[in-house]
C-alpha cells in the first residue's frame, strides 16, 4: 500500500513552514488568529506556527473527550489495544520523517531522534500488551456468604501536558496507558517543540478512532496549559516538566481536587568508588551528561568520587568532554549533541558556571557559550573544586555541565547525594556488591543505576521522590496510574 504523503514528509521544514491546526473531536479546526512561532534552536530558522489556544478551545476539546469516553470505555481492552498497534505501525512507516522533525525543532541529534521515534512505537505496542493483563483482586470478607471484589476502571478524561526534551516519546508515555485503560485524552505539546505532535495527529486522523478519544490543542503553558489543569471536567492531569510548572499545575488542579501525575526535575548524583572500573564509569557518566545536550531529567548532574581515584576519573572525563562533538544536527549527522533549546537556557547556564567559578570552582573543560556557531550552543563543561552549596551542585542545570567532587567514603557520598530537594534518579559505580546494596538501601531516589548510564526501561517504573514528582510512569504501576479502584461487596441472600 502506498504511504500517505503529509506536509511534514520533507527533510527541511524551514523550506516549507507549516501552519498547524488543533485536532478536536476527530477533525482539524480552522487556525485561530493567535499563532505561536516555532523555530530551530540550532540556527533560528522558522519551521512553522501552531495555534495559541485559549480556554475556549480547551473547553471544546474537553467536551469532546467527555462525550467520547463512555463508549470508548465500553469497548474491550483488546480492541483499544488494537488502535495502539495501528498507531505504532503508522509511526514506524513514517519514522524517518518524524525523526527529522524532532531534529529540527528540538535540536536533538539524528541518532537519538531515531531512537526516540522507534522507542515510541515500541512503547505503544508494549502498553497494548497490557490489554489482557489488567487485574483486580478477590478479598476475603469478614461476613459469611459475602465476596469482596476490587476492580479497576478508567479515570475518565486525562489532560496530558508534554515537555520539550523528549516530545514525541512523551506522547506515547501518556497516551498509550490512558487509551488502553479506557480513558480519553486532551493533549497539549510544548510550544517549543509542538510540530511532531501535530504530525502525530495527522497519523491518528487516518485511523478509524472514534471522534473525541484523542484531542490535540496547541498553546502556551500560562493560557492553554492552565486551562487544562484548572478545567472542572478533566479527571487527571499528567505533566512532565520543571518543578515550578508542576507546582503551578497542582495549584490550578487544586480547586477541583483533580488528581495529578507529575514527573518533574532531578539532580541525579553519580557515585564512583575507588574499586570501580573507571573507564566504564567515565563513559557512562559522560553519556548520561551530554545525551540530548544534558536536557534530560534523569541525567547524571553531579559526581561524587572517592579521593584516591578523583584525579584519574577527572582526566578520563575531561578527555571525553573535550572530544564531544556538537553543532547543528539538521546540517550534520555524526554529532554527540546539539544546541540548548532556547537562548535563555544558554544565558542561565552561563550564569551558573560563572557563579561557580567566582566561588573557586575550576573549569577543566569548556565553560562558555560557543559564539562561533549560530543558535544556542554551549560548550561541554567539566568543573572541579565546586562548593557544595553552589547552584551548579544544588539546582537542576539541564545542560552539558558536569561538576565533580571528591569524597572520603561511601557514607559521605550518600549523605551529599541525599542532600537535595530532588529524588528522581541516582547511580553508583563499584565492583563491591555490599557497596551496591548499601547505596540502594540508603539513597533516597526513585531509581538507582549500577555500573551503567541513566536511562530507564519501559517495563520499569519511572517515579521520583520529594520535588521530583508525584506518581510515575511505565510498566504495570505506570499503567494503573490511569485507573481508579472500585470495591464491590457481594452478599448472597
Amino acid at each position: 500500500m502506498e504511504k500517505t504523503h503529509h506536509w511534514w514528509n520533507t527533510q527541511s521544514l524551514a523550506a516549507n513552514p507549516r501552519t498547524c491546526r488543533n485536532y478536536i473531536d476527530g477533525r482539524f479546526e480552522p487556525a485561530p488568529q493567535d499563532m505561536i512561532e516555532v523555530s530551530n534552536p540550532a540556527n533560528g530558522k522558522i519551521l512553522g506556527h501552531i495555534p495559541g489556544s485559549t480556554g475556549a478551545e480547551v473547553d471544546k476539546a474537553v467536551a469532546a473527550a467527555r462525550r467520547a469516553q463512555p463508549d470508548w470505555e465500553l469497548r474491550t481492552a483488546t480492541e483499544r489495544a488494537g488502535v495502539l498497534r495501528q498507531i505504532a505501525a503508522k509511526v514506524r512507516d513514517n519514522a524517518e520523517d518524524l525523526a527529522a522533525i524532532i531534529v529540527q525543532e528540538q535540536g536533538k541529534v539524528s541518532a537519538l531522534a531515531q531512537v526516540e521515534v522507534n522507542f515510541t512505537a515500541d512503547y505503544l505496542d508494549y502498553m497494548a500488551e497490557w490489554a489482557r493483563r489488567i487485574e483486580g483482586e478477590v478479598i476475603t470478607s469478614d461476613r459469611p456468604k459475602e465476596t469482596m471484589l476490587l476492580t479497576r476502571k478508567p479515570i475518565g478524561v486525562v489532560g496530558a501536558i508534554l515537555p520539550w526534551n523528549f516530545p514525541f516519546f512523551l506522547i506515547a508515555r501518556k497516551l498509550a496507558p490512558a487509551l488502553v485503560t479506557g480513558n480519553t485524552v486532551v493533549m497539549k505539546p510544548s510550544e517549543l517543540t509542538p510540530l511532531n505532535a501535530f504530525a502525530f495527529a495527522d497519523l491518528v486522523a487516518e485511523l478509524d478512532l472514534p471522534p473525541g478519544v484523542f484531542n490535540l490543542v496547541g498553546g502556551d503553558g500560562g493560557g492553554c496549559g492552565h486551562a487544562i489543569a484548572s478545567h472542572p471536567d478533566v479527571d487527571m492531569v499528567s505533566f512532565t516538566g520543571s518543578v515550578p510548572t508542576g507546582q503551578r499545575i497542582m495549584q490550578a488542579a487544586a480547586a477541583n481536587l483533580t488528581r495529578v501525575n507529575l514527573e518533574l526535575g532531578g539532580k541525579a548524583p553519580a557515585i564512583v568508588l575507588a574499586d570501580a572500573d573507571l573507564d566504564l564509569a567515565a563513559r557512562a557518566i559522560h553519556q548520561s551528561r551530554v545525551i540530548n545536550t544534558g536536557q534530560v531529567c534523569n541525567c547524571a548532574e553531579r559526581v561524587y568520587v572517592e579521593r584516591e581515584v578523583h584525579d584519574a576519573l577527572v582526566e578520563k572525563l575531561s578527555t571525553l568532554m573535550a572530544n564531544t562533538t556538537y553543532g547543528d544536527p539538521s546540517e550534520k549527522d555524526d554529532l554527540d549533541m546539539g544546541p540548548l533549546v532556547t537562548a535563555d537556557a544558554v544565558t542561565r547556564i552561563s550564569g551558573v558556571v560563572d557563579a561557580a567559578a567566582r566561588r573557586g570552582a575550576r573549569i577543566v573543560v569548556g565553560g562558555k557559550r560557543d559564539t562561533s556557531l549560530p543558535g544556542n550552543h554551549f560548550q561541554p563543561t567539566l568543573l572541579t573544586q565546586v562548593p557544595d552549596d553552589a547552584e551548579v551542585m544544588v539546582s537542576e542545570t539541564f545542560g552539558p555541565v558536569l561538576p565533580v567532587r571528591a569524597v572520603d567514603s561511601l557514607d559521605e557520598a550518600i549523605a551529599l547525594a541525599n542532600d537535595t530537594q530532588y529524588g528522581l534518579t541516582s547511580s553508583i559505580y563499584t565492583t563491591n556488591v555490599n557497596s551496591v546494596m548499601k547505596a540502594c538501601r540508603e539513597l533516597r531516589f526513585g531509581e538507582t543505576y549500577v555500573n551503567r548510564e541513566n536511562f530507564e526501561a519501559m517495563q520499569g517504573f519511572h517515579a521520583g521522590r520529594k520535588k521530583s514528582g508525584i506518581g510515575g510512569a511505565d510498566g504495570k504501576h505506570g499503567l494503573y496510574q490511569y485507573m481508579e479502584t472500585h470495591t464491590v461487596y457481594l452478599q448472597e441472600t
